[in-house]
């Protein structure tokens, strides 16, 4: 699959290959909606994240994409492969690492991958050669022997990680994988998945993490089933419908409940001694229209400031006015 765009730069046309392509992607239990209308490019040799909170529709988009599901409607293309009519060969080309450890307990860390491989059609030798290189990757080798149903919350994560790639997958799926590890360990997983993609490997990950969305190259705010924006995470920040106002006041209280009075305003949220406030794009000058609403003392600070990727976030979904 091939995706044609435009180089504004040079008004000159270039291609790039899509490991994903769906189009009016919809999937309906009964008369819930989990998923509407989802279109969706993703190239390869990237990191595209799905962004969104429980229930926002990431999982069943994912299952739809690895073929596990079958749309209610639209079309979707992976690897080339038209599904559901051929998510069988599209199963030997991808990896799946589900939000819940999903291997085995009671097998040792070694007879996990062994079975694994087993599933996938390795021979003895490429079995054997492709743990050695998984155990020393993913740091396991002195884990090997021990009960998976043992292990830390990041070894677990790591052993998972390396099961999804026992055959060498072109594309990757990741189904919440840091939620039930520690700040380290997500870092460093991080780190290992810019490795597998600098090396080739095509990965879709699901993160409710707005840190996390911010390393992906591409990200879609899910909510609700429906994709309320998409692009890289500075396009998303510069392109945001709001201004972000930082006020650093000693009453932050009183001015929060003023505020979320006035439809300009989208959210206030307090974080330690600053307010910070989402004010609608069309407001010419939101200090001017914050300064007017309480009285400003000596001390009191406002100024205009960067929006994160948790402002976007607001913005474009039904987050609603922080009360």
């Amino acid at each position: 699959m091939i995706f044609t765009t435009r180089d504004a730069a040079n008004n000159t046309n270039y291609h790039r290959e899509l490991a994903i392509n769906a189009k009016n992607l919809c999937r309906n239990f009964g008369s819930l909606a989990a998923l509407s209308e989802l279109d969706l490019t993703v190239e390869k040799q990237t990191i595209y994240g799905f962004l969104g909170p429980n229930g926002s529709g990431k999982t069943t988009a994912i299952r739809l994409l690895t073929g596990l599901l079958k749309p209610t409607s639209g079309q979707v293309n992976v690897l080339g492969c038209h599904l559901p009519k051929e998510a069988n060969k599209l199963r030997l080309e991808i990896g799946y690492m589900t939000q819940k450890f999903s291997l085995y307990d009671d097998l040792t860390v070694k007879e996990n991958l062994q079975f694994v491989s087993k599933i996938y059609g390795l021979t003895a030798n490429e079995q054997k050669s492709r743990l050695s290189e998984l155990l020393s990757t993913h740091q396991l080798t002195q884990q090997s022997q021990q009960l998976a149903g043992s292990m830390s919350g990041g070894q677990k994560q790591r052993l998972a990680l390396a099961a999804a790639l026992i055959h060498k997958p072109k594309l990757l799926f990741l189904d919440e994988p840091t939620s039930a590890v520690d700040p380290q360990n997500r870092r460093e997983f991080w780190e290992q998945l810019f490795d597998l993609c600098d090396q080739g490997t095509t990965i879709l990950v699901s993160t409710h993490y707005m840190d996390e969305a911010e390393r992906c190259h591409k990200l879609a705010i899910l909510e609700n089933g429906i994709k309320r924006a998409d692009g890289s995470p500075q396009a998303l920040m510069n392109n945001m419908a709001a201004q972000v106002v930082e006020i650093a006041a000693t009453d932050l209280r009183y001015i929060k409940d003023k505020l979320t009075t006035l439809p300009q305003i989208i959210s206030a949220a307090q974080l330690g001694t600053h307010l910070r406030v989402l004010v609608s794009k069309v407001e010419a000058n939101p200090v001017a229209l914050l300064q007017r609403q309480f009285c400003i003392k000596p001390t009191d600070k406002l100024a205009i400031v960067r929006p994160s990727l948790e402002d976007v976030f607001v913005s474009c979904t039904g987050q609603g006015v922080a009360r």
